[in-house]
């Protein structure tokens, strides 16, 4: 059985999908090229959206990024407006997504830990 979405759910999806393609094609700032969008949240209101994002430039990268998005935000509003048929455009806020990185840093510490365990065992077999 499909799953039912509500209208706000389709509405994030339209808006982190055409925020995606507008920063892609559309935004010349070289700050903002190597991010991607993971997540939109938006106000029952729809007049604030909190826009997640993560980048292939690192941590350091991101408040050159923020900058940028910041600089494009008016822009990637008003295209919105030309592109989604709702009543209120939310305002943008824009925040990074750290989910990516720390699922990376847990992934890591898993593995050194599976070694260790492995290591432990063998010197244990050979005693």
């Amino acid at each position: 059985m499909p799953k039912e979405y509500s209208r706000s759910q389709r509405v994030v999806e339209q808006i982190r999908r055409e925020l995606a393609e507008l920063i892609r094609l559309e935004v010349k700032d070289p700050r903002v090229g190597f991010i991607t969008l993971t997540d939109v949240e938006i106000t029952p209101d729809y007049a604030h959206a909190k826009v997640f994002f993560t980048s292939m430039m690192g941590k350091e990268s991101v408040p050159e990024i923020l900058q940028g998005l910041r600089r494009a935000s008016g822009f990637l509003r008003r295209e919105l407006g030309r592109r989604i048929r709702i009543h209120t455009i939310p305002e943008l806020h824009f925040e990074y997504d750290q989910s990516v990185e720390e699922g990376s840093r847990m992934s890591q510490l898993i593995d050194r830990t599976v070694r260790e365990d492995e290591a432990r065992n063998r010197d244990e077999q050979e005693d």
